[in-house]
């Protein structure tokens, strides 16, 4: 795959999760994100969106986020259960995309705010419509996702290098 090949970001943030006394890691899903997890599935397919590679945080409610979404596929990506997404910081979140093999053409995440929307903002120096200032209005809800497109190699994703071409929450 050339490193001119259009590459696309999916940023989905974990579907809502409940209130426990359990650490925050193990909050799982609540019933809501249950019923929104597998809709967020159904709407990326919809969108077009095939992740090569899906890169999901260890916490519980991002691993049963990504459970319920994926059956909604037609096909499993390779995926790898990642601690470092957990409570990452925006520069360690691009750092992370940056190991993005470049035989990947669609890189799925699956992880928490603010982090989800720090990147999808980050990276967007351009967007489709309305798209960023919907996202940036209405904040990042639980089991919304963001997509950005850009060109180039994985190693160079930076601040504004991408064009948000899509941002969807359950409420859409």
């Amino acid at each position: 795959m050339s490193v001119d090949t259009p590459r696309r970001i999916v940023l989905l943030r974990h579907a809502k999760a409940e209130w426990s006394q359990d650490s925050d890691h193990e909050r799982p899903l609540a019933e809501r994100g249950r019923r929104d997890a597998p809709v967020a599935g159904r709407k990326l397919v919809d969108s077009g969106i095939t992740p090569d590679l899906a890169l999901c945080s260890t916490a519980v409610r991002t691993r049963e986020t990504w459970k319920l979404a994926v059956h909604e596929m037609p096909r499993r990506p390779r995926t790898v259960y990642e601690e470092r997404l957990y409570e990452a910081s925006l520069g360690e979140l691009i750092a992370l995309i940056d190991e993005t093999p470049d035989d990947v053409r669609d890189l799925l995440v699956i992880g928490h705010n603010p982090g989800m929307h720090a990147v999808a903002d980050a990276l967007s120096g351009s967007a489709e419509g309305d798209t960023l200032a919907r996202m940036n209005r209405g904040g990042f809800p639980t089991a919304a996702f963001a997509v950005v497109e850009f060109s180039g190699s994985w190693k160079g994703v930076e601040h504004g290098v991408g064009k948000l071409i899509e941002y969807w929450t359950p409420n859409d």
